[in-house]
């Protein structure tokens, strides 16, 4: 069950009226009753800054009070205003107001200027504010040419508003050609000062309708700017381009679409400062480009962001504080950030401060002979002056009064008399603006009097406040008390609320709160008082709700609301559906309190509502009826259209709904077809809302037209109806004048005037044609003007080049013509710039960037719109060598009136000429005279290459050549080596200088068959480069290789090899038969059962092993052949020990010898680890490797 209470009403009632009374009153200051003598106060006036319509009265009001009443009188400008003189001023009757009438005659501009009122009568002289009149303004937009933008994906873009100026300044919105709005985003949003930011650009980006609005709200104008056209490349996109036709300084920029951290598009730099008044809105802003998007992020340094003070706008770019004070000086820094990286911006904020009261001052009401102050205390950065005026006149120039007494901010009054009484002026001042106020002195002896009615009578509900009211007056000021009951005593503040303004307040009111009080006021001319009565009533309440109810189709369903009230108060009980009236219908009936609904339908599906009110209060209790449908669809068309009211311009469409199917139809929507003009078509008419069924529709002349209509509810839009009748209007002049006008000159001696054609529907009448018509903006030419038919250009001949031209289009058909167009300032035709760019000046800022400045050409001389300077550079000779040789000339552009420009990317070392051109619309200028320019030296590049030839047993020969870039003049070489060993350890290094005009070096008293690492550095002035690497190694010892051959070869080495392999045989043969016969005896046991005398002696002379161990010895005995054998000591060649840097370094051969002992052939077996030096064997060992292992 949903319970809605109705907003209670807070009221009292003196005689049985209802009285309002505001908990929250606001208690004024002492009035003086306007039947007594009193100075003027200024009660009405127009603001400080008033900005007009000039099409409008100009109203400046000035009211004011007084007794006699006061006259009035105007300044302008500081002088009499005398408004006699003026036949279009006059002023109202019993009042200051002035009323300008300009409508008829006259303008607004020659009433611009200060105006100030004064209200005088015989007690003194109240003066109003200075009213500054200032008419609005809405200037039309400066036209100009603009190119369309072709960019890279993923760039940055800003595209400039520059709004006119107007007063008030205008409200920047962009939309497209229909006047939608353009979608923004993180990427893509509005900044403060209208320009539109794109943080990186995508294709869908690309459009030929951006178009920049400025709203003007005083006069209710909006002026657009021409659109402007962007094209978003992809990079294949741009090859293709660039192929086809276009240069890469076509481009809008450089940069190809690649992520990059973030960096602001505004403000620039680092730091910058704003400055702001109190109480208005400190409005900061960072923009950033990036990709990815940034976002940012905003905080304060020394403090945080007031919380409930602010406010972010276009997605946290903006950060906005309301109600800014000093307080919130300080810097604040905005943080924009991606996946790439930071930038941070940080902004100083100094608030400053237009003047305010701190103490305004009062007026003041004193009988003879007493004492007063006035004080006039204000406050602001930087503090403002306080200046002192009476009856409007400087105090300083005022006559002497002896009761006065000025002390800087406070004037003291003592022993006032009737004389005393003036208006007296504070006027507190500062650069940012002014105070002024008005305080009266009245000196008065009045005895006192209340001013409330006698013997009212208020009732209030318990436990709601209670404000018994007892105005009163009198000179001196009485005091008031007040008692409760007839004999009742003083009452205290602890349980009441005095007010100044005589008021007594009961914050809780109860039953034993009800009772006589009297007020009583005294001063020492006299004494009144007043009774007033309150009564305490009980609340009304609601002590049985209605309740939610769900009901099928054609049910019936009952409401209770059940209420108890004061009995002494008379309660109404009231029933609302849908929190209005009840239908008029039988099936709905009240029987004390209770709703019975009969027969229910779906238009009964509602709120319903019971109010319960009297005199003091009221309550109230909702539920809701839910009627159970069986469908839910769209509605059904509407139907029976008929056309009614006939006039020129408007028609009444009325029609009949359609069924609703359980979904209530919440809007109409009314479609035209212009069979005329667009026959089939329809478009939008209007919209009204879903209980409405007739529609005054505005028309247009000159058109046939035929109406349908479309429901709406929740589900769906219904089916259109059956179009109504035909109805043609009459037709007229145009309306409108052509839109998008432009000037723009196609060659030197002509103007192109274009504009955007008004459709048939806006023609009004046959015969459309347009009113062309040019002058020079310059020059005291009339109009010329030339009618031509419906088309949308006209060229003017035989124009001067690049001259500004004032140009308007009027529209008129076979009726009339369209209202005065509005003019637009175009150009005739560009010519190439006359004049080159001159003193050109180079400064070379390190080995690959120059800054250039030039001066910039004279206006006249660029004959068109001045798109930028354009620098052609080109590398005429490296100062390295003495050729000549021309290189392709680049180009870099700079837009905008610029005198300087960087040439990034130069080659050090090197000789480049230079030259500048100006760039209109139309092309380049001249070229202004060549400079020439020398970069420094740089750090020259890695020689172009270093082979290693001719190895020997303990040399290398190095060979090179120069590095293709040497960025300067070659001073040495430098040469680093060091010996790598077989575990990949680097030994130590050797360092050696080489001149610069050698080209090769033989290293000698190297290590034999060892790898080496080289590194070879070239060297300028400007120090090192960059290093090209090598490795190479020794040869073998071949001395040895032809040793171990030539013992291979003695004959008495074969025969003992033969006797080896024979003795080898036998005891091979003995093992298997012995095996086979005495299976796993031990050779001990086995010896001594069967003796061999054969054997015997063998075995005496431990011949079988003993014979194998002495060939090992006399292995031994030939071991030290030669240092660094390729044989270990135990006759084995181990896998961890055979690495030979001849297979590892030696291109992949495996070692094999001639008989002579050469190495050819290659190595079979897998490479385990690439050591850096040894000179032991492979693992697959070689024939000489074979027969050292017998030895």
């Amino acid at each position: 069950m949903r319970l809605k209470i109705m907003p209670q009403k807070k009221s009292l009632s003196v005689l049985q009226t209802p009285l309002i009374l505001f908990l929250c009153q606001v208690m004024s200051a002492l009035e003086v009753p306007l039947d007594l003598v009193q100075p003027p106060t200024i009660t009405r006036q127009s603001p400080k800054d008033y900005i007009i319509d000039p099409r409008e009265n100009i109203e400046i009001q000035c009211e004011a009070k007084g007794k006699p009443p006061p006259s009035f009188s105007w300044t302008r400008n500081g002088t009499h205003f005398d408004i006699d003189k003026d036949p279009l001023v006059k002023m109202l009757p019993n009042s200051g107001t002035l009323v300008i009438s300009i409508t008829i005659e006259g303008k607004a501009e020659t009433y611009e200027g200060v105006y100030q009122c004064t209200a005088r009568n015989e007690r003194g002289a109240a003066i109003s504010n200075n009213i500054v009149i200032r008419p609005s303004r809405s200037p039309l937009w400066t036209k100009e040419k603009l190119e369309q933008i072709t960019i890279l994906k993923g760039q940055s873009l800003v595209l400039p508003c520059r709004p006119p100026l107007g007063l008030p300044p205008p409200i920047i919105f962009w939309m497209d050609n229909s006047f939608q709005r353009l979608p923004q985003s993180e990427r893509v949003s509005q900044g403060l000062n209208g320009d539109l930011y794109f943080s990186n650009v995508l294709p869908e980006d690309t459009r030929e309708d951006y178009i920049c609005y400025a709203r003007f709200n005083h006069t209710q104008t909006i002026q657009q700017k021409q659109p402007i056209s962007v094209k978003v490349h992809s990079m294949d996109e741009l090859n293709d381009t660039i192929t086809a036709n276009l240069s890469d300084s076509e481009f809008y920029g450089a940069k190809s679409y690649i992520e990059r951290p973030p960096k602001l598009l505004t403000p620039e730099g680092r730091t910058s400062h704003k400055e702001e008044l109190r109480e208005n809105v400190l409005s900061l802003e960072c923009i950033a480009e990036g990709l990815p998007t940034p976002s940012i992020n905003w905080t304060k340094e020394d403090g945080e962001l007031p919380i409930n003070r602010t406010f972010y706008k276009n997605f946290k770019k903006t950060l906005n504080i309301i109600h800014v004070s000093e307080a919130d000086s300080g810097k604040y820094k905005c943080t924009a950030r991606n996946s790439l990286g930071f930038v941070e911006h940080t902004i100083s904020v100094t608030v400053k401060a237009a003047p305010y009261w701190i103490t305004a001052p009062r007026n003041l009401v004193l009988s003879p002979g007493e004492d007063g102050t006035l004080i006039c205390r204000a406050n602001g950065n930087p503090k403002p002056n306080i200046s002192w005026l009476i009856n409007g006149v400087p105090i300083e120039m005022a006559p002497d009064d002896p009761s006065r007494k000025i002390d800087g901010d406070t004037i003291l009054f003592s022993d006032v008399q009737e004389s005393s009484s003036a208006v007296y002026q504070c006027n507190a001042s500062n650069e940012y603006g002014y105070l002024l106020a008005n305080a009266f002195v009245n000196v008065l002896a009045e005895p006192p009097r209340i001013l409330t009615e006698v013997d009212l009578r208020y009732q209030v509900i318990t436990d709601r406040p209670a404000m018994l009211d007892c105005a009163f007056f009198g000179s001196p000021i009485p005091t008031i008390e007040w008692f409760k009951g007839t004999k009742g005593s003083v009452l205290q503040e602890n349980t009441y609320v005095f007010h100044d303004n005589g008021t007594l307040e009961i914050p809780v009111a109860q039953k034993d709160s009800a009772d006589t009080y009297t007020c009583v006021v005294r001063n020492k001319l006299g004494m009144a008082k007043n009774d007033v009565h309150l009564e305490v009533k009980d609340p009304t309440r609601i002590i049985k709700q209605p309740e939610y109810k769900i009901v099928q189709r054609g049910g019936r369903v009952s409401f209770e609301c059940t209420v108890k009230h004061d009995p002494t108060l008379i309660a109404t009980l009231t029933w609302l559906k849908d929190y209005g009236e009840l239908p008029n219908d039988g099936r709905f009936s009240i029987d004390n309190d209770h709703l019975v609904i009969m027969n229910i339908s779906d238009e009964d599906d509602a709120t319903y509502t019971c109010v319960a009110n009297t005199s003091l209060d009221i309550v109230s209790a909702s539920a809701m009826l839910r009627v159970v449908a069986p469908v839910y669809d769209r509605p059904n068309p509407p139907f029976d259209l008929e056309l009614t009211s006939f006039l020129e311009r408007s028609v009444q469409l009325s029609w009949i709904p359609g069924e609703e199917n359980n979904s209530p139809i919440t809007e109409f929507i009314i479609e035209y077809e212009d069979a005329f003009h667009e026959p089939g078509i329809w478009h939008h008419q209007t919209d009204v809302p879903g209980i409405q069924t007739t529609a005054e529709l505005k028309l247009s002349p000159y058109v046939k037209y035929s109406f349908r209509v479309i429901a709406v509810n929740s589900i769906g839009r219904s089916l259109p109806s059956e179009a109504s009748e035909y109805y043609m209007t009459k037709a007229a002049e145009p309306e409108e004048n052509p839109t998008a006008v432009e000037g723009i000159g196609s060659e030197p001696d002509n103007l192109v005037i274009t504009w955007q054609p008004l459709k048939g529907f806006d023609s009004n009448g046959p015969g459309l044609q347009y009113k062309v018509s040019w002058r020079q903006k310059d020059g005291d030419d009339e109009w010329t003007s030339v009618v031509v038919a419906n088309v949308s250009k006209y060229i003017v001949s035989g124009t001067p080049t690049f001259v500004p031209y004032l140009v308007k289009v009027q529209a008129l058909n076979n009726v009339g013509f369209a209202p005065e167009p509005g003019i637009i300032i175009g150009h005739s035709g560009e010519d190439l710039p006359m004049v080159a760019p001159s003193n050109v000046r180079v400064n070379v800022v390190n080995s690959t960037l120059a800054e250039v400045h030039w001066e910039p050409v004279p206006p006249k001389s660029i004959r068109g719109h001045l798109k930028g300077y354009r620098i052609y550079y080109w590398k005429v000779k490296n100062s390295s060598k003495r050729n000549r040789r021309h290189v392709e000339k680049k180009i870099l552009t700079f837009n905008g009136n610029k005198t300087h420009g960087m040439l990034p990317g130069l080659e050090p070392f090197s000789h480049y000429t230079l030259n500048v051109r100006v760039v209109n619309g139309k092309g380049e200028g001249p070229a202004s005279v060549d400079q020439v320019f020398n970069t420094p030296e740089g750090v020259p590049g890695a020689p172009l290459f270093l082979k290693i030839v001719n190895p020997t047993l303990d040399s290398l020969t190095l060979e090179w050549d120069p590095p293709s870039h040497p960025n300067g003049i070659l001073t040495a070489y430098t040469l680093k080596f060091q010996p790598i060993n077989s575990t990949h350890e680097l030994g130590p290094l050797v360092d050696l200088k080489i001149p610069a005009n050698m080209t090769s070096l033989i290293l000698r008293n190297l290590s034999y068959s060892t790898r080496y690492k080289f590194y070879f550095y070239a060297q300028t002035a400007a120090g090192t480069g960059s290093p090209i690497t090598e490795e190479a190694v020794t040869t073998v010892d071949e001395a040895m290789a032809s040793r171990q051959v030539d013992i291979a070869t003695q004959g008495w080495f074969i025969g003992l090899m033969c006797a080896v392999a024979l003795l080898i045989l036998i005891l091979l043969i003995v093992c298997f038969i012995r095996r086979n016969k005495g299976g796993k005896y031990p050779v001990k046991e086995k010896e001594d059962a069967h003796a061999d005398p054969e054997i015997q002696p063998m075995k005496e002379d431990d011949g079988t092993f003993g014979e194998y161990r002495s060939l090992e010895s006399d292995a031994e005995d030939h071991k030290p052949l030669k240092k660094g054998s390729r044989t270990p000591s135990d006759r084995t060649v181990k896998k961890e020990d055979s690495d030979d840097s001849l297979v590892d370094y030696g291109e992949g051969v495996n070692g094999q010898f001639n008989e002579d002992g050469s190495f050819i052939g290659q190595y079979s077996g897998k490479k385990e680890k690439e050591p850096a030096e040894g000179n032991e064997s492979s693992e697959a060992p070689s024939p000489v490797n074979a027969m050292n292992s017998f030895v």
